[in-house]
């Protein structure tokens, strides 16, 4: 099949809404290159489990695509109808099964030398969209907290010496009721904005109590499911001719269903929560690993206005096959190895954070755990300044969030 030959009923597998959205494009799916529109229906089948954001961000891109004249839509696809694909590829069943074609296609692409035209024409395409594209004026600033270096008790080393320059130095801030302010002003934020999927708690150990209107993932939650992925790993290693692509090939195909835990009443964050593990490389096994792959995950796709990643001791590392036989509450915990990984996630949040829209208004605050250290950055903290007066976490946060 190609794409031309697309109708309603070729979609009839896709989840409801994923259907209608795929059946009201019909006429611009119909007109796409063959190289193109399987990686676009990858996203189309999944939208029943998309973010708010990521559902808008793609029915832009479809309006547009119908949007445009016929000789619009062959000068942006110019260079992907010049793509050649073979007889194989196009019996394939691409509308069903878009993720699985896309692999075979970049494998297909790589062994003809024609790779880097892909990903060249990928890059004007994706370009071309971010010009039209007009994103919506927040009410809010984005804000963005890390919490690191729990259970710590001294660290001589400098931490955050890679977000100073950006925003100013605490040295004083007084611990006492730290945490609890930070969750207050989660609370309040989500509560004074209660939008789906705004407001967002990445926690890498127990969850501490939240409202309603805040999304959470747990890696201690995620417990059941995370096991029984890695008996699920175990089964597949050992099966003969089974490789690190083939592995990661049926990793991505997991359901909830597949691996028979019980999940959230969500089925959106549900996805979401096996994609971290299946998706992330060591979160099924690191709790540092699960929150800074979370908070990636989340600030890429939900585009959250809040969120806060608190890290916890993740276990010392230990030979894999020691790993994957799980067994991992009763490991030995490594709590200063957590806060040098802590230390260089909350530095890849901010920079995941200022990616976003109005990064100029955004707000950041990373925090030493019941120690007097911390940094905050925003629109009105000096860049590369430290201070030494005391402090506590609300008047910190009051100071960096305008």
């Amino acid at each position: 099949m190609l794409p031309r030959e697309l109708k309603a009923e070729s979609f009839a597998s896709y989840p409801p809404q994923a259907r209608a959205i795929a059946t009201e494009h019909l006429g611009a799916l119909q007109r796409l290159p063959f190289a193109f529109a399987p990686s676009l229906l990858r996203e189309v089948i999944d939208f029943d489990y998309k973010f708010p954001a990521e559902r808008s961000t793609l029915q832009d891109e479809l309006s547009t695509l119908d949007s445009l004249s016929d000789a619009e839509l062959h000068q942006w696809f110019e260079a992907f109808f010049s793509i050649s694909l073979s007889s194989t590829l196009e019996n394939f069943d691409w509308v069903n099964l878009p993720a699985q074609f896309v692999e075979q296609q970049a494998a297909y692409l790589w062994s003809t030398h024609q790779l880097d035209g892909f990903r060249k024409a990928a890059t004007e395409y994706g370009d071309r969209l971010n010009r039209l594209r007009k994103p919506e004026l927040n009410r809010l600033s984005r804000v963005g907290v890390a919490i690191i270096g729990r259970e710590v008790q001294s660290y001589s080393s400098p931490l955050f010496k890679n977000l100073r320059k950006h925003g100013t130095y605490f040295t004083n801030v007084s611990p006492q009721g730290g945490l609890a302010c930070l969750m207050a002003a989660l609370e309040e934020r989500a509560q004074n904005y209660p939008q789906p999927f705004a407001h967002w708690y990445v926690e890498g150990g127990d969850l501490e109590p939240h409202g309603s209107h805040i999304a959470s993932v747990s890696y201690r939650a995620l417990t059941p499911t995370r096991n029984a992925l890695l008996k699920r790993m175990q089964e597949e290693i050992s099966r003969p001719g089974m490789g690190p692509e083939e592995l990661r090939a049926v990793m991505a195909r997991l359901t909830p269903t597949d691996l028979k835990v019980e999940t959230g009443t969500d089925p959106v964050l549900s996805r979401f929560e096996l994609k971290l593990l299946t998706e992330g490389s060591g979160t099924q096994i690191y709790s540092t690993a699960f929150a800074q792959w979370a908070s990636r995950e989340v600030l890429r796709r939900a585009q959250p206005l809040t969120l806060l990643v608190r890290y916890a001791p993740r276990q010392r590392q230990r030979p894999m096959n020691e790993l994957l036989a799980g067994g991992i509450g009763q490991a030995e915990l490594d709590p200063v190895g957590s806060l040098i990984d802590g230390d260089m996630g909350a530095y890849y949040q901010w920079i995941d954070q200022q990616r976003l829209s109005e990064s100029e208004r955004s707000s950041f605050i990373a925090w030493f755990e019941d120690h007097q250290i911390a940094v905050a950055i925003g629109p009105a903290m000096p860049r590369g300044a430290e201070s030494n007066t005391a402090i506590d976490m609300e008047k910190l946060f009051s100071m960096a969030v305008t």
